[in-house]
Parts: structure tokens; sequence; C-alpha cells
């Protein structure tokens, strides 16, 4: 855990899928200067230990709050999560509620949203489920070492927009992606989290489900990169539209396009992000409705 400044609500910070926590780079030092911040790395991420499996949205949620537990870092909590990051915010949220003061999501995938998934159809991430049942999260887990058999061959591949890190963080990216450890632990995310969406779409509209009346931002992508297919506008008609409807999440929310990113807002254009953040944070701390 990575733990920055000082204040109430502490906001935390969700990785997406296979992203380190000093992804929040080029946000977190910012957010830090008017409250608590945490970054962190999930089971099988850089520093961390690997988790017991499946990689459930319930056992990643317990491994944090027993991590922000043992660490001394009390609610209220403001959720920042991207990505993969939001679904695992939203389950945070529903497992302890009473401990969440506001959330935003950074272009967080809607569980009705279809994705490109390495191949030219769109899909959507719940189709992928198998309807397996979750089994209740364990508390107790002695990893098993993994041994390599031989030296580990370095990843040097820094694709955009990673290279927008300070190079002293692109070489801890290098490290941390070449590990495998890391391959097992965002392969297990993977594999089960169809089955999380698929779960968010059953229960959509229950109350359990829902965020009632905290401070909500969604920031969403201008474009969502469909340009040249024939059915472009429809897609992105459906993106904007269920985008539109993660801010419906909560009775106190805003919805923002960000005009000036893609997916990675956070280091395409952090200052949104952290302008985000603030909003809801003083909204939160202030018991008042966002502006």
């Amino acid at each position: 855990m990575n733990v920055m400044g000082k204040g109430i609500p502490t906001v935390i910070l969700e990785n997406g899928s296979g992203d380190f926590s000093f992804i929040w780079s080029l946000v977190q030092p910012e957010l830090a200067k008017f409250t608590k911040v945490v970054s962190y790395d999930r089971a099988g991420y850089a520093w961390s230990e690997p988790g017991p499996t499946p990689r459930t949205s319930r056992q990643i949620c317990l491994e944090l709050h027993t991590a922000l537990h043992n660490a001394g870092i009390n609610s209220p909590y403001i959720l920042v999560g991207q990505s993969f990051g939001g679904f695992l915010v939203r389950a945070f949220a529903r497992y302890y509620p009473n401990e969440i003061a506001g959330m935003v999501l950074v272009e967080a995938v809607q569980e009705d949203q279809r994705i490109f998934m390495g191949g030219g159809t769109p899909k959507r991430i719940r189709e992928f489920a198998k309807g397996r049942e979750e089994p209740a999260p364990q508390s107790f887990f002695k990893p098993a070492t993994i041994v390599a058999k031989q030296p580990i061959k370095l990843d040097s591949t820094i694709e955009p927009p990673l290279d927008r890190l300070p190079a002293n963080i692109q070489k801890l990216q290098i490290w941390a992606q070449s590990q495998d450890a890391y391959r097992l632990a965002a392969g297990g995310e993977m594999d089960w989290s169809p089955e999380d969406v698929a779960n968010l779409y059953k229960h959509k509209g229950e109350p359990s489900y829902m965020l009632g009346d905290i401070p909500l931002i969604v920031l969403t992508r201008g474009s969502g990169g469909n340009e040249g297919r024939a059915d472009s506008a429809e897609l992105e008609t459906e993106r904007l539209t269920l985008q539109k409807e993660l801010s419906h999440l909560s009775t106190n929310s805003k919805h923002i396009i960000d005009k000036n990113s893609g997916h990675n807002i956070h280091l395409e254009d952090p200052a949104t992000v952290i302008d985000a953040v603030k909003k809801v944070f003083i909204a939160a701390k202030n018991h008042m409705k966002l502006k």
C-alpha cells in the first residue's frame, strides 16, 4: 500500500485490470494535498503476495478491507475505480455500505456495455459467464511458492499511454509486468470477472446494488474508438447511454465526458480525475449536493 497525505474522507484508488499502484502517479500526489490517499497492489501484483482463487470481487474486496483495517486506515472512504476497478469499487460499496462516503468511476465498463475482447466483434463481458457458484471468501491463505525455472525475462514494453509516466515509474512497470505471479493474478481476475458482471446485470436496480445519495461522478472518454466501423454510430450511442446509466446509481451524481482522453483518463488527462475526486471529496465532507 502507498499512503500519502492526511485528511478524511480517505481516497482509495482501485486499479484497472493488469495495472499497478503506481499507475496513479500523476494523480495521487495532487490528491494528497487535501486528504489521505491510498493506492495499492492487489494480490499477486508487484510487491503483493499471491492470493487465493478464484479471484472474485468478494475475495478482492475482503483483502482490501482487511489491509485497510490492519494499516489503521479507517473509513469513511471515497472510492475511485478505473475500468475493471469500477466493478470492484461498486462491489466494495455493496459489501461495506456504511463505510463509503463517495465514488468516482473512471471509464468503468457498464455491465451491459459491449467491448472489444481480442476480436473484431464487440461482446458483453457477462456473456462469457459460466454460471459458476461463488465460494465464500478465504480469510487465511498460504500462497504456494512460485519457483522460476530460469531467470525472469524482462518485458520491457512500454505502450502508450504508460509512456506518460516518469522514467523511474516506467522502470517499475517493466519489473512488475515481468513477474510470473502477476500474470497468474491478472489471468485469475479475468477468469472470474464475467461472473461478477453477470451478477451486476442480474441484480440491476436492486437497492443493495445502488449507491443511495452519496456523491458520485462518472468520467467517460469522448470517443470509444469505434471509428471506421459500419456500426460505429450504434456502438457510440449505446456506450454513452450505458455510461450515463452508471450515474443513475446515485441520486447525487454527475456524468462528465472527457473529450481530451481515451480509456486511461488518469494517465491521459489526470487533471480531470483530480478535479472530479476533489468535487466528490468536498460534497462528501460537507454532506452536500455535487456542484
